[in-house]
């Protein structure tokens, strides 16, 4: 991995602003691990900026548990297949081409485990969308075009042992027993860490929070 750059949130919230004045619509991806943070740096972000920003989670875009039962993964949640990916590119899609009415984009609920499709509504007046996920850098058909449309994707870092403590903490606030929600956070998030942790050399800026918010 790039070595990291150590930045304060405040350092971040301005270069976000910045890129919000670079035109008529940005795009803004955070990508990282599982449990890097990337959900609440991108949160106070959007809300330092206030209405001239919406945030579009990659984790919307979760297929239903139903369908991954169907396929078969349900035991490998949040891996790279059971996202509906294109359907993810064609909202960036959407976004970037800046549209005279609103778009809907869905939401995952965690008091649910799942998708809400059109919970998230961008109106043309926002200037910059930022969107967060484990995979926005991936190379892999199709997740490739992810890249192409975000105009920034910064990596955010985080040390490995305060992300697994987090990981686990947040499985047991879904209702695992400490035992499951080690076993999740050791087994299939981090496979998936390990995965993504090879993206990070195709971001724009990667980055660890000089103090980093709980998450």
């Amino acid at each position: 991995m790039p070595q990291a750059e150590v930045l304060p949130l405040d350092e971040l919230v301005a270069r976000a602003r910045a890129l919000a004045e670079d035109g008529p619509r940005q795009l803004l991806g955070i990508a990282g691990a599982p449990g890097a943070g990337k959900s609440t740096l991108a949160e106070r972000i959007v809300a330092a900026l206030g209405p001239v920003a919406r945030l579009v989670p990659m984790d919307g875009f979760h297929l239903a548990g139903s369908a991954l039962e169907r396929l078969g993964r349900a035991d490998r949640k949040g891996a790279p297949d059971t996202f509906d990916v294109n359907g993810f590119v064609s909202v960036l899609r959407r976004l970037r081409r800046l549209e005279p009415t609103s778009v809907w984009a869905p939401e995952f609920r965690r008091d649910l485990e799942e998708p809400v499709a059109g919970a998230i509504e961008v109106p043309p007046e926002v200037r910059l969308v930022v969107t967060e996920g484990n995979y926005l850098l991936l190379r892999d058909d199709p997740w490739e075009e992810v890249r192409t449309l975000v105009h920034q994707i910064w990596f955010l870092d985080l040390d490995a042992e305060l992300r697994l403590r987090r990981l686990s903490a947040r499985h047991e606030s879904y209702g695992k027993s400490p035992e499951q929600a080690r076993a999740w956070a050791l087994g299939s998030d981090e496979e998936n860490a390990r995965r993504v942790a090879g993206t990070a050399a195709h971001a724009d800026l990667v980055v660890r929070l000089a103090d980093p918010p709980r998450a």
